[in-house]
């Protein structure tokens, strides 16, 4: 019976995510980990980055910022995507506020990069931490939050801790990493 215990785990369907949310693999040359977009609450964005997964854009990119909180080292945010290969390069999206979708840059947050509201294309930031000065707030778009990392999050502070350039300009300056970590593949998950 003992053994039949032990082995009920090993017989049991897998998990299936919850109604709105996608299940997307990133493997990279710092490890695995999985995302949970969320399709319900913010469906413009996350069919833009599903968008990218699906035509296999995020394949060969990089995780090439690694921005640390100050006196917080472990802390921040990793940023990739097609950094600004422009054939890669999916029509800009809408914004959409975290006011609007009630998700927060909470740790394991992924969020589109942008310029300005409705400038967002395949760049994105995983934060490592919360940051909540990045939810949208009176006067302040905010940037848009679209899913949460579910498993692998030591990938996420390996990535971190990747060495960076001092140089640079504006807010990337020391921040840009001498080695960006490669973007093997990002998969849909069934």
């Amino acid at each position: 019976m003992a053994a039949l215990v032990l082995l009920f785990p090993l017989l049991a369907p897998p998990a299936m995510a919850a109604p709105g949310i996608v299940r997307v693999s990133m493997k990279t040359t710092a490890g695995t980990f999985v995302l949970a977009i969320d399709t319900k609450r913010a469906p413009i964005t996350a069919k833009n980055f599903l968008a990218y997964v699906d035509k296999r854009f995020l394949d060969g990119t990089t995780f090439y910022r690694a921005a640390r909180a100050v006196g917080n080292p472990g802390r921040g945010f990793i940023q990739g995507g097609v950094h600004r290969d422009f054939r890669r390069s999916l029509p800009p999206i809408a914004h959409e506020p975290t006011s609007k979708t009630g998700l927060r840059h909470v740790d394991g947050a992924i969020s589109m990069a942008r310029r300005e509201p409705g400038s967002a294309m395949g760049e994105f930031f995983i934060m490592v931490g919360a940051a909540p000065a990045m939810d949208a707030k009176a006067g302040d778009p905010g940037y848009a939050v679209f899913g949460k990392v579910v498993s692998g999050k030591p990938v996420l502070r390996k990535i971190l801790a990747e060495k960076t350039w001092p140089g640079g300009s504006g807010s990337m300056k020391g921040q840009l990493m001498k080695q960006p970590v490669k973007i093997i593949e990002a998969r849909r998950l069934s």
